[in-house]
């Protein structure tokens, strides 16, 4: 969705940087889901952001607080430190997955701006659908995504996404529900 420039004097422009652009200080640092495996950075991580872009767009993976296309956080000036990071899975890891269908596995972890951010569970679970509903777009078998531990839900909501992910390698279908029917909990009665 285009912004539309303020009657105030600024477009913003300045405040985001340029999808063709890697700023090591302006995306999230990787967390536990991506350490072990090859972190993509540089072009690699450029070439697959902009490719998100485009998954989000179609799916529209919006940030409602922000009210653009989620993968515009990364590079949101105001937000270091929030968005997408993304790893290769290796195989040799204790937690791969271990499917003869599953030959490439990218890893994505997703950190919001705040530990309390009320959209981590939505936007988490549209980024899955999204990336896996568009799989012929990319060179991934699957796309693992997680919500970083610095989320107060992250564990739930985690085990969300993997009950998720377990469905959608029995199924093929990206939309299908899990049986476990895990719930993540509303922020009411937590004072946000």
């Amino acid at each position: 969705m285009p912004s539309f420039p303020s009657p105030f004097g600024s477009d913003e422009s300045d405040l985001f940087d340029g999808y063709d652009e890697f700023v090591s200080d302006h995306v999230p640092r990787p967390g536990e889901f991506l350490e072990p495996h090859d972190l993509l950075t540089g072009g690699d991580h450029v070439a697959f952001h902009r490719l998100t872009r485009d998954c989000f767009e179609e799916r529209k993976v919006y940030d409602m607080t922000f009210n653009y296309n989620l993968a515009r956080l990364n590079l949101d000036t105001r937000h270091t430190g929030a968005g997408y990071r993304y790893a290769v899975e290796r195989g040799d890891v204790d937690d791969a997955v271990d499917s003869e269908d599953v030959d490439r596995v990218l890893r994505a972890e997703f950190t919001p701006t705040t530990p309390f951010c009320p959209q981590t569970h939505t936007l988490t679970i549209g980024s899955f659908r999204a990336w896996n509903g568009l799989a012929d777009r990319h060179e991934y078998d699957l796309v693992r995504v997680r919500a970083a531990p610095m989320h107060h839900q992250s564990e739930t909501i985690n085990e969300r996404l993997a009950d998720l992910e377990e469905t959608y390698l029995e199924t093929g279908d990206v939309t299908a529900d899990p049986e476990s029917g895990t719930e993540i909990g509303s922020t009411r009665g937590l004072g946000l």
